[in-house]
């Protein structure tokens, strides 16, 4: 049992669920709506450059493109348009007003049993034997299904059969999406869908195991709040990837976990371009295992005062590997010092 769960480890309750849209009031975020208001949970929709001038929805807190520029953030300055990094505006607006467990997700994920109920940061779970790359998907079910994100070249050696009970503290928790789930554009292209996936108990990965995971149902307790940090000078299929690898690798330097979760979400996709999204992926596809073995061997500060320091070293990283801009390491500087300032907005 990991004996690196802080005092307050704990049942958290949701306070605030987070998405970009540049959609209408549709079924899904109407839904969320009248959900998060039965049970007093803040929810976030942040526009962008295609968002509807006029988008009205109860028990919702829509921030417009004019909105969002208007905040002091000084992220919110720099954030270029038409990018799903603006959700980061949303996590800044969320622990502006207090957030201690962030949930965030997207405008095609309808919220089925257990999506909005109270998390135990303490999670008891199977832990994989072995280092190295875990197939999530595989452990919530038989048919080959990988996550996107995950290496193509470890896809048929990476399941693991044998297992350890374990209870670990685990701050990030990715919560599965039946039907149609979240898969790269080369299991859209050669594999049928829906697929449902099985009620497993929480998969645990610790150090040196590695899984890519989202941002269309996942968890962050405050712990964690400075790895949501979405990259904006990277592909748009890429950016809650990378960002998931870098999360994984600081999560190590604090004795945390990564869990996995079965599915409270079901997704009726949006409409996408399968070569569109192929040729968006190919960065990945290239480079993720790469990423993740030169994040395994940075050496990293040990602790959580340390987070903010490692989330620019691993950055810093990716530009060496010219796989962002250097105009991120400046967004990520803002994000960071936007974190400070509202830490000590907190603390006064």
């Amino acid at each position: 049992m990991s004996t690196n769960l802080p005092l307050d480890s704990d049942i958290r309750k949701i306070d605030s669920v987070i998405v970009t849209s540049i959609a209408s009031p549709n079924p899904v975020l109407t839904q969320i709506a009248q959900e998060t208001g039965e049970r007093n949970i803040r929810f976030y929709v942040i526009g962008d450059r295609k968002s509807p001038s006029n988008f009205i929805l109860d028990n919702c807190h829509y921030y417009s493109l004019e909105n969002q520029k208007r905040l002091s953030f000084k992220y919110a300055e720099l954030c270029p348009e038409a990018s799903y990094a603006r959700k980061n505006i949303g996590y800044l607006l969320a622990l502006a007003d207090g957030a201690q467990s962030l949930l965030e997700t997207d405008d095609d994920n309808f919220p089925e049993c257990g999506f909005l109920t109270d998390r135990c940061s303490s999670v008891k779970g199977r832990q994989p034997v072995g280092d190295g790359w875990v197939n999530a998907y595989g452990y919530f079910s038989d048919v080959n299904i990988w996550p996107r994100g995950f290496p193509l070249e470890d896809v048929q050696n990476c399941t693991s059969t044998e297992f350890v009970e374990n209870t670990s503290f685990c701050p990030i928790q990715q919560g599965l999406a039946d039907d149609n789930p979240d898969v790269d554009a080369v299991y859209r292209l050669l594999f049928p869908l829906p697929i449902k996936f099985r009620k497993e108990t929480p998969l645990i990965l610790r150090k040196g195991q590695w899984c890519p995971f989202n941002s269309q149902n996942t968890v962050f307790f405050r712990e964690t709040f400075p790895l949501l940090y979405l990259p904006a000078t990277c592909s748009f299929r890429m950016t809650d990837i990378w960002r998931s690898f870098v999360a994984q690798r600081i999560l190590w330097t604090c004795g945390w976990s990564l869990s996995f979760h079965a599915s409270t979400v079901r997704q009726e996709r949006n409409e996408h371009n399968l070569m569109r999204d192929f040729s968006d992926e190919v960065s990945g596809y290239l480079n993720n295992a790469a990423i993740a073995n030169r994040l395994e061997n940075l050496e990293l500060k040990s602790g959580p005062e340390a987070m903010s320091d490692n989330i620019q070293t691993c950055y810093t990283e990716l530009l060496r590997m010219e796989l962002v801009k250097p105009e991120e390491l400046s967004l990520l500087s803002a994000w960071l010092e936007d974190l400070q300032q509202l830490k000590h907005s907190a603390a006064g």
